[in-house]
């Protein structure tokens, strides 16, 4: 019992300790030594018909980005900035080409963040085809 109590007592403790006031110094930088600032973007601009190349483009690199550890995370993030950009237009006119191009979209990062340039080749020819298909109509 006695060891119960000395456990109960710890515990408590504990738990109370961890209720302290929370100060924080302004002065403290919270940027890591030779980390890049965050950067704010814009969407691009355009018809669906004047982005969709380019991010047919931009898919079409990444897989030898990926291979050459160049710039693979910045062209996945630009392909989906090119997709958000022109979202809207292919909805509107053809929603059922919207979740194979968010998948293939959604593909090409995954590609990038995870080294997989086959990936990449599949959601580029993928992209291709769709893009293909709303630009036709």
């Amino acid at each position: 019992m006695q060891v119960l109590r000395g456990i109960a007592a710890l515990s408590l403790g504990a738990t109370l300790s961890a209720c302290a006031a929370t100060t924080y110094d302004s002065s403290v930088s919270t940027t890591i030594a030779g980390q890049a600032e965050a950067v704010t973007t814009t969407l691009p601009s355009g018809t669906a018909a004047e982005l969709l190349p380019d991010l047919v483009a931009e898919a079409a690199s990444l897989s030898d980005l990926i291979v050459t550890k160049g710039e693979d995370i910045a062209t996945a993030e630009r392909i989906a900035s090119l997709w958000q950009a022109v979202r809207q237009e292919v909805a509107a006119s053809r929603p059922e080409l919207l979740g194979d191009f968010e998948a293939n979209v959604r593909r090409c990062l995954t590609a990038a963040q995870r080294d997989r340039p086959a990936d990449a080749d599949k959601a580029y020819v993928n992209l291709q085809a769709l893009a293909d298909s709303f630009l036709a109509t």
